[in-house]
């Protein structure tokens, strides 16, 4: 209670159990500290300088980047590049043997990419969709457009695996047109890269796919005008700088199921163009998953159910010293069932070969690393068993279960954990998340959970994360956002930005019968913190009513502050508070209010108003005025000002 009225208030506590109280419509200053996995923030004592220092030492380097990021994005801007022709018949008649309908999240990915195709400014475009989504489809049709035009496209991929599923995928939909496509990768003998490497270079082929081999010196385009690049922060630094340089001036397409905020970044500040498929395919079911401790009957079981309705099951054990064991102890558990092994350190033929297999359903169980994870789709396979879940990383459970689940069929995924283990706290919420977050389109809520668990990164190199980790991803976005806005407005003046903050007693909070949930009621307080718009204001009282149901009092009259707020920031009102029968408004250097229109309205006489030295307005009220009438008449009085 502050003078008789209840609030909310976000209570901090800092060293020594010093306690800051912030009030919740300045909830916008405060952000949840995101790190790396093993850095703890160090707790300030309330008053010192360390966090102003250490913010002015983090905003130097902060700066470096920003320039990196105007001069990326000044020179794409300044580029110019091929612009393809409208769609025509050949490519209509080709979309339309989608053998599936398009989501509405894929329709509109595949129009703007088709318009940054039709632009004379190279396309740079990120295209996030969850696993199974169809960013594959959006590819294929940009693709095709480029090739019937004369253009060659190279599709670069982590892995060899990825590589083999898309070449397979992209070789089936050409198959009745004119198209030469190879892929280069592990999967190729010396004899047969050299060969498929001459032919790109020569043009006689129109796409190629293929992993890092891609990236090498001897790989020449005579014509290259698409680059897609799938999951490009699976690459390591020395393959995106080679990446820098076969972009430039070309298309480039950029595939992400679970992107990084980093990714996201680049897109959101204009760097990337960005398009989320966020809707599911038709019929399409959410995967049943379960943590387990790891036990024969589970396992024997979960085998025998898929096997029944004739399906196939991957088993995933990321550790290639004792896989043979692991194959040993499945045969004894299942001695009729067929059993392949699959890892990245088998020789390229024969792991070609097993996977073609599999897909033939020569197999009844694939026993495999991780190497399936990225982008392998093989609709037969509807249950996933992944041994020792507990070492793996978030993101990595999230794709290794989107293997299953990619079609009709209900699709279950087992995450085994030792039967003698005590798991340690980030394993145990890593597992809860990835059990209990199983809609379909979860991959953005997964990347944002994965980013507090395991840490932020940086936007253009390992040596930010330092700088990450001590004030923290969300505040180094927004200074980075900041700063990369300065640059780019250097020439205009910046003018001090004045936010009005009010203080009149009146009851303004969410009641808890309203919103129960405190996790839910912190986030709606800082969702108005940031309003800025009386639209934005009225869009958020109407989600609030559908949501939740008629605006009670008290929060009525927050949403009345905050809407005065609004208009008050405007005329650059520093402070407006009540206080002893008495509306003081504090008015800052550079108001669009005139001080002579101020003075010849007092002189009218009306309102009792003073205009005192320091820049204070003074409306009396000696009548016993409701709070939200004093809202109205500090609003009125300014209106009339204004008007005059």
């Amino acid at each position: 209670m502050i003078d008789r009225s209840a609030k909310d208030f976000l209570l901090i506590e800092y060293q020594d159990g010093d306690k800051l109280y912030v009030p919740i419509d300045d909830l916008r200053l405060v952000q949840k500290f995101m790190g790396g996995e093993k850095h703890k923030p160090k707790i300030d004592k309330l008053g010192s300088q360390y966090w102003r220092n250490t913010k002015s030492k983090v905003k130097k380097h902060i700066e470096d980047i920003a320039k990196d990021l105007i001069a990326i994005y000044a020179e794409r801007e300044m580029a110019e590049g091929y612009s393809f022709p409208p769609e025509d018949e050949a490519f209509r008649e080709m979309e339309s043997r989608f053998e599936y309908e398009e989501t509405d999240g894929q329709s509109e990915a595949i129009e703007k990419v088709l318009d940054d195709l039709k632009s004379t400014k190279p396309m740079d475009r990120l295209v996030c969709g969850d696993v199974g989504f169809g960013k594959t489809e959006v590819a294929i049709r940009a693709s095709f457009k480029a090739v019937m035009d004369s253009k060659q496209v190279a599709l670069l991929v982590p892995t060899t695996i990825l590589a083999q599923q898309h070449y397979k995928n992209f070789t089936d939909r050409y198959r009745d047109y004119p198209i030469n496509i190879e892929m280069l990768s592990r999967f190729r003998t010396k004899e047969e890269q050299k060969r498929i490497v001459e032919s790109v270079n020569k043009g006689s082929i129109d796409l190629v796919v293929g992993t890092h081999r891609l990236l090498q010196k001897d790989v020449t385009f005579k014509d290259l005008g698409l680059l897609i690049i799938d999951e490009e922060h699976r690459f390591g630094v020395k393959h995106k700088e080679a990446l820098k340089q076969i972009k430039k001036n070309i298309d480039v397409l950029t595939l992400s199921a679970t992107p990084i905020p980093r990714t996201l970044y680049m897109a959101t500040t204009g760097i990337r163009d960005l398009s989320i498929i966020n809707t599911p395919p038709l019929d399409r079911l959410a995967v049943k998953t379960f943590v387990v401790k790891s036990k024969d009957e589970t396992i024997k079981k979960g085998i025998m159910n898929e096997l029944s309705r004739s399906g196939q099951v991957f088993f995933v054990h990321n550790y290639i010293y004792n896989i043979g064991m692991v194959y040993e102890h499945l045969e004894r558990l299942l001695p009729d069932t067929r059993i392949a092994v699959a890892h990245g350190r088998m020789e390229g033929k024969q792991l070609e070969k097993i996977m073609l297999d599999f897909i033939d359903k020569k197999y009844d169980i694939l026993l495999s690393t991780n190497i399936i994870e990225s982008g392998l789709d093989i609709s037969n396979v509807n249950t996933i068993f992944i041994n020792n879940a507990h070492r793996m990383g978030l993101a990595d459970l999230y794709q290794l279960r989107g293997r299953v689940g990619r079609s009709t069929k209900q699709a279950y995924a087992y995450l085994l954990v030792p039967r003698d283990e005590d798991l340690n706290k980030d394993a145990m919420l890593r597992l809860k998340i990835i059990e209990e977050l199983t809609d379909l389109g979860s991959g953005f809520h997964i990347a944002n959970y994965d980013l507090e668990i395991r840490g932020a990164g940086n936007l253009l190199g390992k040596e930010q994360s330092g700088n990450v980790n001590l004030i923290g991803f969300e505040l180094y976005c927004n200074m980075l956002e900041n700063a990369v806005n300065e640059l780019k407005n250097q020439t205009e003046t910046k003018e001090e930005e004045v936010i009005t903050e009010i203080n009149i007693p009146i009851d303004a909070f969410i009641p808890d019968s309203y919103v129960e949930d405190p996790a839910q009621k912190l986030l709606i307080y800082k969702r108005l913190s940031k309003i800025s718009e009386t639209a934005e204001l009225a869009e958020m009282e109407e989600e609030l009513k559908d949501r939740y149901g008629e605006i009670p009092e008290p929060l009525d009259n927050l949403l009345k502050i905050i809407s005065l707020k609004i208009f008050l920031t405007g005329l650059k009102i520093r402070r407006l508070e009540y206080l002893a029968k008495r509306i003081i408004i504090h008015v800052a250097e550079g108001t669009p209010l005139n001080m002579e229109k101020i003075l010849r309205f007092i002189q009218k006489g009306q309102y009792g108003l003073k205009l005192l030295p320091e820049g204070k307005i003074i409306i009396p009220t000696d009548k016993k005025e409701k709070a939200d009438d004093l809202i109205c008449l500090a609003r009125n009085v300014l209106k009339e000002i204004i008007s005059i």
